[in-house]
């Protein structure tokens, strides 16, 4: 029997790293990853269309035909709670995506020309930073009648100045280091030092605030549609669902309200962990 020896020095790094592993970041990693892979395939494993009714099946707990039962018209809760997964991660990603270019963008903005424009700029934060992001959400639904957009523009402009201020924050440091300068002297442009130097060595910050954005972001999405301003019947979103499931609570039939629920409970926790664990370590580093 042959056996492989590392070279002592490799084994010793090795050990490290499994000693420097943090559990709590690896399960919130894996947990958020079988999330997404749910969001993007849930709809192939759906044992039935989401909005297929059947009257003689309303209201059944979970059995052999309903894995989590159905809701009061007969539409199984598995089905919907799978479909559902792409409108409720989809919203809250565009959100993301949105408030990310536009607040690195400025933060970086305001840390690079310092002055007048850092001070406009935090003037204009902290007006929105006043603002209740569920409560704009409420107003751009109720003026546009509802639907996917309007949650998702509105809560895009609250979530920006939270992405700018992190972002700024970190590269006032950046912009004072000394390969600032040398880029400088080297003649390079201002526009290349920020997005090919200054950017690249935010990135572990911004994924992390990113991640904790995307939690955030689905439960103030699930709240729009809960509160009836953000995806309408008859289509399937976690939100929406705990909002139809509460007529059926009265009756004992609890299983589309709990299941939607949980799901966004676990995937908001989940999201937080991962992006406090991430902000944590790209903090470490630096």
């Amino acid at each position: 029997m042959t056996t492989l020896a590392l070279p002592a020095g490799r084994a010793a790094r090795i050990g490290r790293s499994v000693r420097r592993a943090d559990p709590v970041l690896l399960s919130a990693a894996v947990i958020c990853s079988v999330l997404v892979l749910l969001a993007l395939v849930g709809p192939l494993l759906a044992p039935y269309p989401p909005s297929e009714a059947d009257l003689l099946a309303a209201s059944q707990g979970p059995g052999a035909d309903h894995l989590l039962g159905t809701d009061s018209l007969g539409r199984d809760i598995l089905s919907r709670i799978l479909h559902g997964a792409r409108l409720s991660f989809m919203g809250p990603g565009l959100i993301v995506v949105l408030s990310l270019a536009l607040g690195t963008g400025l933060g970086i903005a305001a840390a690079w020309r310092g002055g007048l424009v850092d001070s406009l700029l935090s003037k204009v934060f902290n007006v929105v930073f006043a603002l209740p992001g569920i409560l704009v959400a409420i107003v751009a639904g109720a003026v546009s009648g509802g639907g996917f957009w309007a949650p998702v523009l509105a809560l895009s402009l609250v979530y920006t100045p939270y992405v700018a201020r992190v972002v700024r924050s970190s590269a006032v440091t950046e912009r004072n280091m000394a390969y600032v300068e040398a880029c400088e002297l080297a003649g390079m442009s201002a526009w290349r030092i920020c997005a090919h130097h200054i950017l690249r060595n935010l990135l572990p910050i911004v994924l992390a605030q990113a991640t904790i954005s995307f939690g955030s972001a689905l439960m103030d999405f699930g709240a729009a549609s809960y509160l009836g301003v953000g995806i309408q019947p008859p289509q399937a979103e976690w939100g929406l669902m705990v909002s139809e499931g509460q007529a059926e609570l009265l009756d004992g039939a609890m299983q589309q309200s709990l299941s939607a629920g949980l799901m966004i409970l676990i995937s908001v926790v989940a999201f937080n962990t991962l992006g406090e664990r991430l902000g944590s370590r790209a903090g470490g580093r630096r």
